[in-house]
């Protein structure tokens, strides 16, 4: 189970860590003209901005603490603040009938739900 937790940990932190650099990166008018950004349109440029910040923060939460062995009870609370970051974004998908976009979230919804689990538990992070 701990292999388990570290790969899908792992998955979620570079598909996190990608997507906040990409809304910190780029700017509004370039993440609309992606062919998966068409809800940035609906938002103003800070606050695409705090949602890369919240995923790259969720990303390094992620990981650090556990690999650090600081305060490794960061891991399942980046792990929930990531499901909150992806509950509103399925939302926001779904008001927008993208439902492609909408099964995304859910799956990685999903998938950071077990690693906040499976991080709550009082297991080793090492096997």
């Amino acid at each position: 189970m701990n292999t388990a937790l570290w790969i899908i940990a792992g998955v979620l932190a570079f598909a996190f860590f990608g997507s906040g650099a990409m809304k910190l990166a780029q700017s509004k008018e370039k993440l609309v003209a992606s062919s998966t950004g068409g809800w940035a349109a609906d938002w103003n440029p800070g606050a695409i901005k705090l949602i890369g910040l919240a995923e790259i923060a969720g990303a390094v939460g992620l990981i650090l603490p556990a690999v650090l062995h600081i305060a490794p009870i960061l891991v399942p609370l980046a792990a929930v603040g990531l499901i909150l970051v992806m509950a509103g974004a399925a939302v926001v998908h779904s008001r927008r009938h993208e439902l492609p976009n909408v099964a995304i979230n859910v799956v990685l919804l999903l998938l950071a739900a077990f690693v906040a689990w499976g991080r709550s538990v009082p297991l080793p992070f090492s096997a």
